[in-house]
């Protein structure tokens, strides 16, 4: 069966909110644009934003799971981002300008018993992803109806926060590709990693509410993992309904 690009997402704000798009231009060795572009610390990080730091040092959907109904659209011109939750009313704002704004918005989706949200860090030149190299997720359509599967319950692909799906795989298919270099259109990926997941992935995406045992789910076939974090090696375009495929 032919491997097609299914789906592209990208994640403007770090864990909060999500776009599609139909295709995207990849720069050699740089995570996507305006993928994790800026992330809202809290007030217990460790970070003055002038490079990269792990996601420890941020408010996220681990723990603070109503953060995961957040959607978002970028105006890349303005940098302006509208965010929307079925509990706030939609916003626009720029996260660093109105950086005061966007906490204060947020500040309802938080626990209280967890560091609230304090400031928006920016890094030069590549997004705030979870990986210290600057990487795309990618993950399998049929590894995420395999957890669906397991758990007997439909799931939104969502949950993982996956830059590229790709359809056409089996199971599991994609943990064969470590060390190896996939092609999806006219993009070389290296495959660096299985991506290991957190609680982020237990909440629904419309409600923000936890409500489904993905960890458990995984680790029910000996791990925690799910998708791989691959690196760009040129420079090109990729669409939705490109072929993939190892090289």
């Amino acid at each position: 069966m032919t491997v097609t690009l299914a789906h592209i997402w990208r994640h403007p704000v770090k864990s909060h909110g999500r776009e599609q798009l139909s295709e995207v231009s990849l720069n050699a060795g740089q995570t996507m644009p305006w993928d994790r572009t800026w992330a809202v610390a809290h007030e217990g990080a460790r970070t003055d934003g002038n490079e990269w730091a792990p996601c420890a040092n941020f408010s996220r959907g681990a723990k603070a799971p109503k953060l995961m109904a957040i959607n978002c659209k970028l105006d890349e011109a303005t940098e302006v981002v509208t965010l929307s939750h079925p509990d706030r009313e939609t916003v626009s704002l720029h996260p660093e300008r109105d950086a005061a704004q966007l906490v204060d918005w947020v500040r309802p989706l938080m626990p209280q018993d967890r560091a609230q949200s304090s400031h928006v860090v920016r890094v030069k030149d590549r997004g705030l992803t979870d990986t210290p190299f600057p990487s795309i997720s990618i993950a399998n359509i049929a590894t995420h109806r395999a957890v669906e599967a397991k758990l007997d319950t439909s799931l939104s692909m969502q949950r993982w926060r996956a830059n590229l799906w790709l359809d056409g795989l089996e199971a599991w298919d994609e943990f064969d590709w470590i060390g190896k270099i996939l092609r999806i259109g006219e993009v070389e990926f290296a495959i660096e990693e299985r991506i290991t997941r957190c609680l982020a992935t237990t909440a629904n995406t419309e409600t923000g509410e936890r409500d489904a045992d993905t960890l458990g789910a995984l680790k029910s076939w000996g791990h925690q993992d799910f998708g791989i974090y691959g690196v760009v090696k040129n420079s090109g375009t990729i669409r939705h309904g490109d072929k993939a495929e190892l090289t």
